[in-house]
């Protein structure tokens, strides 16, 4: 039996309401075929508009097996390619960022037109056809000040998460806004466990003493049942809205995105140790009212976010292995704040970087323990891991889409928001 085979009939014997097998975490088989189903197939963030702000400005990354570079061109597009010569097949950019006025491998020096193009082959000899040998596209769009890319060769409809997503962000201007600070870790851990410990906070009170200052953690903010019906949120959104600023709670159909605005505790407009704003600045001109929470965002299977007053933190995961997951995280602030004079950088990251090294420890425990074989799945708790569950169905039903098993079989889960 093949590794798609034996997934595919893991998923459906497996129990709802459970963790998924140990297979699904630790085999480089299924891992694979988690890159081939989901991370080469759907829309993955990768990164922000303003990290390429003027032409030849980009930078790199690498998804699966595949080398990517995001360049804005002269005509202010932004694209992706495969960062692949079309010589010979070094890497044309190696650097994690920079600027330059053509793409210039450094092997042979064949050169490329921002827009893909090649332009120089030297010694090719006659008859040589440069328009058929220009860097190979991928699917490259911005959407509020988000860069998406899609490395299938028909990508799936963005336009529903556009018209869903551009109005909760747009106010937030984070197109013009500047990456004040970035960290980059890498967790020891399968890229699922990464996710499912981000969709709960059961797990915040005895692990996050900096994020639980400011961050609820009741499971209505972190899951997806309960959040209509509970009048804290309620009254927060009603005044978010009243301020312009759409608030309540987007699910996607098929369980891949969900947009909701959340308040923070005890009067706190940032994530900081005092609750005060991290940044003197607002991010926007258009939200000066300080107390608005935070706009969350999470979209599989690459982002989660937080957006408030006075800036945003971005969040990007990329499995690197079966058990190795990167996880880059990103503050950003209005484009014309200053450091030393509006924010100071461990002011501004100190909470973010504490929770996110609590959770990689967190992560890597759990790899630890899912990887013995003794190791059963064990049952979820109902009343604070229902995003857990929500990620783990989406999980099994676009596995099972991709693995052509058609649409997959409605769970007890699904069915009780559907009825």
């Amino acid at each position: 039996m093949n590794a798609q085979s034996e997934m595919l009939g893991a998923l459906g014997s497996r129990r709802h309401g459970h963790t998924l097998p140990r297979k699904f975490y630790t085999d480089p088989a299924f891992y694979q075929a988690d890159l081939e189903n989901l991370f080469y197939r759907e829309w993955l963030f990768i990164g922000h508009d303003c990290e390429v702000k003027q032409p030849g400005d980009y930078f790199t990354l690498q998804v699966g097996d595949y080398p990517i570079v995001v360049v804005r061109g002269r005509d202010g597009a932004i694209r992706a390619f495969h960062n692949s010569c079309r010589h010979r097949g070094s890497r044309v950019c190696a650097a994690e960022k920079g600027s330059s006025v053509r793409l210039v491998c450094p092997y042979h020096n064949w050169s490329y037109d921002l827009d893909g193009r090649l332009l120089f082959a030297r010694d090719m000899g006659k008859g040589f056809d440069p328009k058929p040998l220009g860097l190979k596209p991928v699917h490259c769009e911005s959407i509020a000040g988000y860069l998406w890319l899609c490395l299938a060769p028909e990508a799936p409809d963005i336009a529903e998460f556009r018209a869903k997503a551009e109005p909760y962000f747009a106010p937030h201007r984070l197109s013009e806004a500047k990456i004040a600070y970035q960290s980059t870790i890498v967790e020891n851990g399968n890229w699922k466990l990464v996710w499912e410990n981000n969709r709960e906070c059961y797990h915040c009170a005895p692990n996050h003493p900096e994020l639980c200052r400011t961050f609820p953690e009741a499971p209505t903010v972190t899951g997806v049942e309960g959040a209509m019906s509970d009048p804290f949120i309620a009254n927060h959104w009603a005044r978010c809205e009243a301020l312009g600023l759409p608030s309540r709670f987007e699910l996607s159909a098929d369980g891949q995105y969900r947009a909701t605005r959340v308040p923070l505790m005890r009067e706190a407009v940032s994530y900081t140790m005092s609750g005060k704003a991290a940044v003197r600045r607002p991010l926007s001109e258009d939200v000066l009212e300080p107390n608005i929470g935070a706009l969350l965002l999470f979209h599989y299977p690459t982002t989660w976010n937080h957006i408030l007053g006075d800036h945003a933190v971005s969040f990007r995961v990329l499995p690197l292995g079966p058990t190795q997951t990167q996880v880059t995280t990103k503050w950003l602030v209005h484009k014309d704040a200053v450091e030393g004079v509006d924010y100071q950088i461990d002011e501004l990251t100190t909470v973010w970087n504490a929770t996110n090294d609590q959770d990689r420890r967190i992560v890597e425990e759990n790899q630890r323990g899912v990887s013995s074989p003794a190791f059963e799945p064990g049952p979820y708790n109902a009343l604070h891991e229902g995003g857990v569950m929500q990620f783990v169905e989406w999980y099994a039903a676009a596995t099972e889409r991709a693995l052509g098993a058609g649409a997959a079989k409605a769970s007890p889960l699904r069915r009780a928001r559907q009825g």
